[in-house]
């Protein structure tokens, strides 16, 4: 009996030892082809999987800060390397409307042309699996890096979807500069791929160049939407203050004003809203600085 006892009470602490493991589930992550001549054209880019607890990933904030540190950590696999710099590290992520401000420190500061441009694809196409996160911002100490081509990704664009993923299309009518400086509407029909939403493919638009006739650009060079939604039947637009006072005010005015004729050609806006660094402002031209 006592053998059998001997035996058997092993087994119960065993037994009673085991716990359910805490769910997790898996992401992509997105690393760079050490070698590209492998790659025959294609996207230098390849996915290694992480599993991350759900626990620990309850908010889209939090998923979206572990996604980025376990970017940052690098992969396992030999043939890929990371194209975000040794050394660089989050100092804060911030989601507002939509939009990922992506914060790291100094390191990430050494980057430039197709370099920063992987590195900046890397981390929007990681975070292209938060459902919250329609666009990513991604700033070293705070600072945006003026050399940047845009600083806005928009993540429908990075992901580079096919026209077989067109999903739907919207009537809207684009207002333009005409070359005697007057704002001109012209009737489009914009294609909305997965992801989209009716004003964001408006404001994503405008940021292109005109085509046909002699139509100008209504958007001065540097100047970028920092996210837009819809909440019932206002638009919102947001704009970095940064970006704001480099430019000058009247062609800000134009641009204001051309986003607005365009969104509330929609049959779905009723009052577009302006917002600098997400708070609300009745003016937000660079040189008046109050509500």
């Amino acid at each position: 009996m006592r053998t059998w006892l001997c035996l058997l009470l092993p087994l119960l602490i065993l037994t009673g030892c085991q716990r359910e493991e805490p769910a997790r589930t898996a992401y992509a992550l997105y690393f760079q082809e050490a070698d590209l001549t492998y790659s025959a054209g294609d996207a230098p880019f390849r996915t290694e999987s992480v599993y991350l607890y759900n626990g620990e990933t309850d908010t889209p904030r939090r998923l979206a800060e572990a996604l980025v540190n376990e970017l940052l950590k690098g992969p396992s696999d030999e043939t890929l390397k990371n194209p975000l710099p040794t050394g660089t590290s989050l100092l804060s992520l911030k989601l507002t409307g939509g939009l990922a401000t992506v914060d790291l420190s100094a390191a990430y500061g050494t980057l430039s042309g197709v370099a920063l441009t992987l590195a900046d694809s890397a981390i929007a196409m990681t975070l292209s699996q938060v459902p919250e996160i329609s666009a990513v911002q991604i700033t070293v100490r705070g600072r945006e890096l003026a050399y940047r081509e845009r600083q806005v990704l928009n993540i429908r664009e990075i992901l580079l979807y096919p026209e077989e993923d067109v999903i739907s299309t919207v009537d809207v009518l684009l207002y333009y500069l005409s070359p005697q400086g007057d704002l001109v509407p012209e009737a489009k029909t914009l294609d909305l791929y997965e992801g989209d939403t009716q004003v964001s493919a408006v404001a994503r638009a405008l940021e292109g160049k005109p085509e046909g006739r002699d139509f100008l650009s209504p958007l001065p060079e540097g100047f970028q939407v920092r996210s837009v939604w819809l909440e019932e039947n206002i638009c919102y637009l947001n704009f970095s203050s940064a970006l704001l006072e480099g430019l000058e005010e009247d062609a800000v005015r134009i641009a204001f004003q051309a986003l607005e004729d365009s969104l509330r050609s929609l049959e779905a806006v009723e009052e577009v809203r302006f917002l600098v660094d997400g708070e609300f402002r009745r003016n937000p031209l660079p040189a008046d600085g109050k509500e």
